[in-house]
């Protein structure tokens, strides 16, 4: 997804061989997602919140969407150091935290509900 990101005019994303959209990278990630990604890791048998509810519930409010991986929470912001603070201040405590712009990766699990691994 990174090199059709940065050599691509036009991409379509396909989704159990139909069209789900189609555009620049840019447009698709502009539609689509939201500017920056936080993503959240945390530590599975030290956690306190290893229960999806309980993370789900301290972060909502925050974001546009919040999406519960295997490995880790991606919570779709505009600012996402606005997010972090926020999560913070709201009791979680992430064993990793990374803000990062949003990727046509984001924006296929956006349009199909899984992840191009799956």
């Amino acid at each position: 997804m990174d090199e059709a990101e940065q050599l691509c005019d036009r991409l379509v994303v396909m989704d159990q061989a139909r069209i789900v959209a189609e555009g620049s990278p840019r447009q698709l990630i502009d539609r689509y997602v939201t500017r920056e990604v936080l993503e959240l890791r945390f530590r599975r048998a030290e956690d306190e919140f290893d229960d999806s509810a309980h993370i789900d519930g301290k972060l909502d409010g925050l974001a546009d969407r919040v999406e519960q991986l295997p490995d880790r929470v991606l919570v779709y912001t505009g600012d996402g150091e606005a997010a972090a603070a926020a999560a913070y201040e709201r009791g979680l405590r992430p064993a990793s935290v990374l803000v990062r712009r949003a990727t046509l990766e984001d924006v296929f699990l956006s349009l199909t509900g899984r992840s191009l691994v799956e």
